[in-house]
């Protein structure tokens, strides 16, 4: 080998020293923000580009009307209910005899969600016979909340339901509908609370046990942040809300003692998701340390199974099956020869590979005799204390571009004057109104009689035509929460956004994000016939919900999300 010239070895240790200076160069380019992306900016600055944004949006200030509060605003609870052609049957039958079964989604849904469907197609292709006519079933996804809500109403009854958990047959039999228990069990399952590992084994560390009284405990105490969904219609947030109690109280799940551990216990709670997807991506993000699920979820999901652990909770999920109304002599016996269908070896084998059917050893740790108004006062309990004596600080955010004419503005207006009643009156509310420029209808003011007046009458002379501001929208909506807060630093910020979709003029998401995610506002958006993807990514900057609605079904939905929220 040739000795390197003089000169050669120059260059390569030039070379040398570029490469190392550039490295160290580099290394502290991108380390200088280390922890901050591009979505995460500090509160000074989130404020001046805020303000700087704010310098080119012009806000109109409309001068607001009162509207006189009568009982024809309020809808009645059937007139609130979707049409159910939002909800098709999943499976359809055709016998000269059929009965039409209201189930919970987990076994009436797709892939390993659909147990009881593929059950029911399996028994409709077994070709059975009543009294010699051919005999069938169709069934019926519904949310378990949903449909008592359609029985008890008398909007649309079906021959028989099969939900998660007895509760909701007990809420059936106490509104004075005629109800049967056929089986108080057709494929069994449990509910449960999924606690990262982490946390699982300090809390075992800790304590010695994990069970429902150490997780209360631990969340009370601020050492657990825990996320539990809506008990007005999820089954799991119900059988939740009730376990809670009674962790606090076994013998009397409403006394002074229950409820005082609640308001403790739900002062540290947060997040009460309006549904599990959106609980899901909070747990995800980091933001909870435990939620709640059903174990045949749990159990279909590697990822849930590989960074969780399942503790199981109050009132099994067994989904008993219950006969509606008077059924005929015909039609009750189909019921029947149907459960003992859903209960055969070969039903069975096909619940547990689909994650049913596991658990088994669990007892349920409530008292069987929890009455139906102990059930309605739990709920009651829940929307008075959900957020333990802190107001809620909210803007509307009503889009009225011209896409929204018609229909659209139409159910805006009916939804929200009607879901006025289930804003709690010690909320402080606002509105904002926006096409291809920024109103002010409603400054933020306590939600009492005079506030909502006030708040009937901007939304009653809301309008559609224009363009679609949306970011903009926002970022004023923001501008007035952050002002308000100053008044009430104790209330819990929030923004809802109507709309039909995406912005077409003013900022872009891209130029906000950075501000929503810095003031960790959650926007929740309702989509009105909508492009949901672009209100979706709105609303997942900080883990709120989307709803995506049609204007027959965006009363109750609206409904339930202020009972869940507000």
């Amino acid at each position: 080998m040739s000795k390197m010239s003089t000169g050669a070895k120059v260059a390569i240790f030039a070379a040398i020293a570029i490469l190392v200076f550039s490295g160290v160069f580099l290394g502290i380019t991108l380390t200088r923000n280390v922890g901050m992306t591009p979505e995460e900016i500090t509160e000074e600055d989130a404020s001046k580009k805020l303000n700087d944004l704010l310098s080119g949006i012009s806000v109109t200030n409309v001068e607001p009307r009162k509207a006189a509060i009568t009982d024809e605003d309020i809808l009645d609870e059937q007139e609130e209910l979707p049409d159910i052609k939002n909800y098709p049957l999943s499976v359809k039958g055709y016998g000269d005899i059929n009965i039409e079964i209201y189930s919970s989604p987990e076994k009436a849904g797709e892939g390993t969600d659909g147990w009881l469907n593929e059950v029911a197609e399996s028994f409709n292709a077994s070709s059975p016979q009543i009294n010699g006519k051919s005999a069938s079933v169709s069934i019926r996804s519904v949310s378990s909340g949903l449909a008592v809500d359609y029985i008890k109403t008398g909007k649309y009854t079906p021959d028989a339901i099969t939900p998660s958990n007895e509760f909701w047959g007990k809420m059936i039999e106490a509104s004075g509908v005629t109800i049967e228990m056929k089986k108080d069990r057709i494929v069994g399952n449990v509910a449960g609370v999924l606690l990262s590992k982490d946390k699982y084994n300090s809390i075992l560390e800790k304590y010695g046990s994990v069970n429902m009284k150490v997780i209360s405990e631990c969340t009370a105490s601020g050492e657990l942040q825990m996320g539990y969904t809506n008990p007005f219609i999820s089954s799991t947030g119900l059988n939740f809300l009730i376990t809670t109690l009674y962790s606090y109280d076994a013998d009397d799940l409403l006394s002074s003692k229950a409820i005082e551990g609640f308001k403790q216990f739900q002062q540290n709670v947060p997040l009460v998701s309006y549904n599990t997807m959106q609980m899901r991506k909070s747990a995800e993000s980091g933001s909870l340390d435990a939620f709640v699920m059903e174990y045949q979820s749990y159990y279909n999901d590697p990822t849930l199974k590989n960074d969780y652990v399942f503790t199981p909770f109050g009132a099994r999920h067994d989904n008993p099956m219950y006969s509606v109304g008077n059924l005929s002599s015909d039609k009750d016996q189909l019921l029947e020869m149907f459960c003992d269908y859903c209960l055969n070896s070969q039903s069975q084998e096909l619940a547990k590979k689909y994650g049913f059917n596991e658990n088994e050893k669990y007892k349920s740790e409530l008292p069987k005799d929890i009455s139906c108004d102990k059930l309605l006062k739990a709920q009651k309990l829940y929307k008075e204390n959900k957020d333990s004596g802190k107001p809620i600080l909210a803007v509307f955010v009503a889009d009225t571009s011209g896409s929204m004419n018609g229909e659209s503005i139409n159910a805006l207006q009916t939804s929200l004057i009607n879901s006025m009643q289930y804003i709690n009156k010690d909320n402080y509310i606002g509105l904002i109104s926006y096409n291809s420029k920024v109103y002010c209808n409603l400054p933020i003011a306590q939600f009492d009689l005079n506030q909502q007046a006030l708040f009937k009458g901007a939304v009653q002379d809301l309008s559609a035509n224009g363009q679609t501001a949306t970011n903009d929208a926002i970022l004023v909506a923001i501008d007035m929460v952050n002002k308000a807060k100053a008044d009430h630093p104790d209330a819990k910020p929030m923004i809802f956004l109507l709309s039909d979709g995406e912005q077409n003029t003013g900022c872009s998401l891209n130029e906000v994000s950075s501000i929503i995610n810095t003031y960790e506002i959650p926007i929740y958006s309702i989509g009105y016939n909508a492009n949901i993807d672009a209100l979706k990514r709105i609303s997942e900057i900080n883990e709120a919900a989307t709803i995506n609605a049609d204007s027959e079904d965006i009363i109750y939905q609206l409904k339930n999300l202020f009972n869940s929220e507000m």
